[in-house]
């Protein structure tokens, strides 16, 4: 739980830009999901941090309907 590897995951998807690169494991928060979404990364893998409480599926849905 020490975050994403942000680096790899925006090199992934430059190299595949037609692909739906799925970050698994590393996301912490919803801030995180934000900072993914931000390199072309098309979906996370969130259970550690719901199983942990630190994200919320109030705070997902919340946060997708910001990005619309």
């Amino acid at each position: 739980m020490q975050g994403p590897n942000v680096d790899w995951y925006r090199e992934l998807a430059a190299l595949f830009p037609g692909a739906d690169v799925v970050a698994a494991g590393g996301v912490r928060t919803v801030d995180d999901l934000g900072t993914l979404h931000a390199t072309g990364v098309g979906g996370a893998v969130v259970g550690r941090a719901l199983y942990d409480g630190n994200v919320s599926l109030t705070d997902i849905r919340t946060w997708t309907s910001s990005i619309r």
